[in-house]
């Protein structure tokens, strides 16, 4: 049954918040024949993602949805069916009064970020009182049946499979970012936070045997990538290469474009709640540098997922994981970490590919979110 939707994103580091409402709002209207409207107060992040949007407008429409402008003037409209505050936002007063008044009253959910800690399972679904008479209602992405799922297209795993099975697709994507791709190289694609770390991982990447070509989205690392490199800055479509090590600068591409990227590497190294999740369905190993927090609540939360996901690998694979993202993650010498990673490259790449499948047995986030809305609704 078709319902209506207001999705409510603020931007707060770039992309990652944006990135996964667009990926959800898409998903709603497209797959399951959702009405949805999505709010977003700063449009310029949206357009980097969606090329095709202007950052003018305060109403649009893409891909089924219809985006709009999140104004600080706000102006009274009717709230929808369902009404997703994305990752703790606040909505605007008038809304919510306007939801308060509304009959039947919206059905209020609080999306919060992705987590696979414990305390996720028992806290996802639980209501929460208002003031002016409202339920929120807390809903926890997560990994397992207990939790909200993981955001996933339909048709994602069989389209990436496909692509990662033609190798002509493969070269021809490659070929249009101004990458030549030797057989012998090793492909990673780097997307990260400033990182001291860089440097030492850089000089490993010159003295391996095999050849390594890296792929480095314009982004927050590249002043970690200049300083090393003590030369004239790299843009968009240059390269370089150091010893065993080629280097090359890629443009901001769409999502789609995006897990295409991440599908043709050998490693992903990426950052944040959106890529992070994209690399796991790539079903290739990754190196993740989770967000950090000032009081350090986030080594908790990296430590919590290396333990579901290293959970099924032998001892040795599951150390040289947990001291590869450690290492990455503290901006420490990558050098020893490296080394020790890639003796177990192939139990790795094997792990990958049967996570991602594992999980994509699983009910997605959209679905979930569908169900529990008419599970409210009949109760």
């Amino acid at each position: 049954m078709s319902r209506s939707w207001d999705i409510f994103c603020c931007v707060v580091d770039n992309y990652g918040d944006i990135g996964v409402t667009w990926r959800l709002a898409r998903q709603l209207a497209t797959e399951h024949d959702q009405r949805v409207r999505l709010w977003v107060d700063e449009l310029a992040a949206f357009v980097r993602l969606c090329p095709e949007a202007t950052v003018t407008a305060s109403v649009q429409h893409h891909a089924g949805v219809e985006v709009r402008q999140w104004p600080r003037d706000w102006q009274p409209v009717e709230p929808a069916e369902v009404v997703i505050e994305a990752f703790a936002c606040r909505l605007p007063a008038l809304f919510e009064a306007a939801m308060a008044s509304r009959t039947p009253a919206p059905l209020w959910l609080n999306l919060e970020y992705l987590s696979a800690e414990d305390w996720v399972a028992g806290c996802h679904g639980l209501s929460s009182p208002q003031p002016d008479g409202l339920q929120k209602h807390f809903f926890f992405p997560g990994f397992g049946p207990a939790t909200g799922g993981l955001l996933r297209e339909g048709d994602l795993l069989a389209r990436r499979r496909a692509f990662q099975a033609n190798g002509q697709a493969q070269q021809a994507f490659l070929a249009r970012l101004g990458v030549q791709r030797s057989p012998e190289e090793r492909l990673i694609s780097l997307f990260a936070y400033e990182n001291r770390g860089l440097a030492s991982w850089l000089e490993a990447l010159t003295e391996v045997t095999r050849p390594t070509r890296l792929l480095i989205p314009e982004g927050r690392i590249q002043a970690d990538l200049q300083a090393w490199l003590a030369g004239p800055a790299l843009r968009a479509g240059d390269s370089c290469q150091r010893g065993n090590l080629r280097i090359n600068v890629l443009p901001f591409v769409r999502q789609e474009e995006y897990d295409q990227l991440l599908w043709c590497c050998d490693l992903n190294a990426v950052r944040g709640e959106d890529s992070f999740l994209r690399a796991q369905w790539a079903g290739r190993p990754m190196l993740w540098h989770i967000y950090p927090q000032e009081d350090g609540a986030h080594w908790d939360k990296l430590q919590a997922f290396l333990d579901q996901y290293c959970q099924t690998l032998a001892p040795d694979a599951a150390r040289a994981v947990g001291e590869l993202w450690r290492a990455w993650n503290a901006g420490e010498d990558m050098a020893g970490p490296w080394q020790r990673w890639l003796a177990c490259e192939g139990d790795l790449q094997r792990h990958a590919e049967a996570w991602s499948s594992d999980r994509g047995a699983e009910t997605d986030l959209a679905s979930n979110l569908l169900r529990f809305s008419e599970r409210m609704r009949d109760a």
